[in-house]
């Protein structure tokens, strides 16, 4: 039987990774390209979905943790942006990394990387959702809710200021615009009041909880941790949209670690079960995947770059040539 089509039943897309220039923190030394021959490090990536302050907590014991079981010396690598950590992995200097759908599909593209684990909620579901978010005391907030939070920005972009997390984000970025945006073939980037990229989850949370925008996107599971670190940020904001469920985090590592590296990494991942280090990340397991289990992303990466080319007014030789591709791509991801 033929698997239905991941854009027929809950879309989503995918965006061109742009270029970086991350700030990585790894203690006070540098790093060095993976050795194929004898691994005496692993440098871990960590995109950034909230401030590396935030992060550093919740994941150090984690790090330390796998360090143990492997009997290898893990540092974690923080970045400023989502690309950072795909760059770094693309340049051998992390041979690790926990990627978001959107950021992992570009890494398996550019980076060498190679997904083997999935993570599964605190609530034991292997997806979340992407949001978008308003401050209740906004007088938007009412409307939206009342119309749909999807049409009511769309009827009104050119009065709202609206804030994406990161390009590589999947539920900051990808999924929103593809859902509210490029299904109604409207260009965020022509049609707001302000536009702004705020860089992670906490940042586009934090600019509507102080009414510094009016609208931004936002994940349930980054919205739990507000909860946490900042409840008070968190009582001043409202849901007015919901997207259709997002396959949970990959991790990935670089194809080219020898093969007994790869298998010490598994076992540790699938047997992991520490709740007071896996709570804190909103975990309750990781279970084993492969790259195909985030072809639903790259279904959208796909129909972005089709509706894209199929909104110019005058298709050239060369863009009817690459329309036919990306379509015969997407047909075979679909099993059509």
């Amino acid at each position: 039987m033929k698997r239905r089509s991941f854009i027929e039943s809950s879309a989503l897309f995918g965006a061109s990774l742009l270029g970086t220039q991350a700030i990585a923190t790894i203690g006070n030394r540098g790093i060095e390209p993976v050795q194929a021959q004898q691994i005496k490090e692993l440098n871990f990536g960590i995109i950034s979905t909230e401030s590396q302050a935030n992060q550093r907590p919740l994941w150090e014991p984690f790090i330390a943790a796998l360090s143990s079981s492997i009997g290898i010396p893990v540092r974690a690598f923080y970045a400023t942006q989502y690309a950072g950590v795909i760059e770094a992995m693309r340049f051998g200097q992390v041979q690790i990394a926990w990627y978001g759908g959107k950021s992992y599909i570009e890494a398996a593209k550019i980076a060498n990387a190679e997904a083997f684990a999935q993570t599964v909620s605190s609530d034991g579901k292997k997806g979340y959702y992407a949001h978008l978010i308003a401050n209740k005391s906004n007088p938007i907030t009412a409307a939206a809710k009342k119309q749909g939070g999807d049409k009511y920005v769309i009827r009104n972009a050119s009065k709202l200021t609206f804030a994406f997390n990161d390009p590589n984000s999947t539920s900051g970025f990808l999924v929103p615009s593809y859902y509210v945006f490029d299904r109604n073939k409207v260009d965020p980037k022509k049609v707001f009041k302000r536009l702004i990229f705020s860089g992670s989850h906490e940042a586009t949370a934090l600019a509507v909880a102080n009414n510094q925008v009016d609208v931004a996107t936002n994940n349930n599971e980054s919205l739990e941790r507000l909860e946490k670190t900042n409840p008070s940020a968190r009582q001043k904001i409202e849901i007015i949209w919901t997207s259709p469920i997002i396959p949970s985090d990959p991790i990935a590592y670089r194809k080219d670690l020898p093969a007994d590296v790869k298998k010490k990494l598994q076992n540790f991942f699938y047997n992991f079960k520490d709740k007071k280090i896996l709570e804190p990340l909103q975990w309750s397991a990781l279970v084993p995947a492969n790259d195909k289990t985030w072809n639903p992303i790259r279904e959208l990466d796909l129909a972005k770059q089709v509706l894209d080319l199929q909104s110019k007014t005058d298709l050239t030789a060369e863009d009817k040539q690459k329309l036919n591709d990306l379509n015969s791509r997407l047909r075979k991801l679909q099993g059509r």
